[in-house]
């Protein structure tokens, strides 16, 4: 069983919901990313999403956006964002951590030099925004033999072949993006989400993730009434940037913005 897979089963033994915070390693500076990692778990994260800087980030609003720009900025590399990982197990070994990008970077290491250095690295997880399970079938086996799960997305568009499809693709977590847009760029349908869970949840017995949209507590807290993961990313993000010229509050600043949505979470 996986990191992620034991992740989800205690948290479901506790009857509680996974929070996922996503960051851009790097951003604003390198030094930030490590200390924000354990800040962000002693707040209550039970995974992390690390995003990997890229310059075309497709799937991203201007949020996110700006973030990769501060980190590339920096000089930040994909070699550097498995170190920050390496460092942040020297003192945690059982937080999750999803490396989250795009394919690019991945292809210019070599599919088989990343596998192998991810896992020595500590890392649980990949989801390739730009990489779909049908051109995946280089890269699966290797995540596989790794024990890395591979993450997929789903969207408000996916029909019930394509949620197949990923489905049994995908291991760890599903991730359901719950608006038609890029990230940080949509308020999503909470009675919409719900129905198109049911559906995802019909197909496999992963857990489901909802991201895209969750801006604060509320939201948060009714995400949590019905799916077994609330993903937050560009809240985050923006929290960081509101203090770029000031990296030592950051941690202190998304720690106190994921207690308040933990504590909504698990008021629920």
């Amino acid at each position: 069983m996986s990191r992620i897979a034991e992740s989800f089963e205690a948290l479901r033994r506790r009857g509680r919901k996974a929070l996922v915070p996503f960051v851009t390693a790097g951003d604003p500076e390198p030094g930030v990313t490590v200390p924000l990692m354990h800040a962000m778990v002693e707040a209550g994260a039970d995974l992390i999403e690390l995003g990997v800087p890229f310059s075309d980030p497709m799937a991203d609003g201007p949020a996110i956006q700006l973030a990769d720009e501060r980190a590339l900025a920096h000089g930040v590399t994909l070699h550097q964002v498995l170190e920050m990982v390496h460092r942040f197990r020297e003192r945690d070994g059982s937080t999750p951590v999803v490396l989250m990008g795009y394919l690019n970077p991945v292809e210019a290491m070599g599919y088989a030099s990343f596998v192998r250095a991810a896992s020595k690295a500590g890392v649980d997880g990949v989801l390739t925004v730009d990489l779909p399970p049908e051109e995946a079938g280089e890269f699966l086996p290797l995540l596989r033999e790794a024990r890395i799960d591979p993450i997929f997305l789903l969207a408000p568009t996916s029909d019930g072949k394509r949620i197949g499809k990923v489905c049994a693709a995908a291991s760890g977590f599903v991730y359901y993006v719950s608006i038609k847009g890029v990230t940080g760029s949509a308020v999503p349908d909470m009675s919409e989400v719900e129905q198109r869970l049911a559906a995802i949840r019909a197909a496999t017995d992963l857990p489901v993730g909802v991201g895209f949209g969750i801006r604060d507590a509320d939201s948060a807290a009714r995400v949590a009434r019905f799916a077994d993961a609330v993903i937050v990313g560009s809240a985050l993000v923006n929290k960081i940037a509101e203090s770029a010229d000031r990296p030592e509050e950051i941690p202190q600043k998304v720690a106190a913005l994921l207690g308040e949505m933990r504590q909504a979470m698990d008021d629920v």
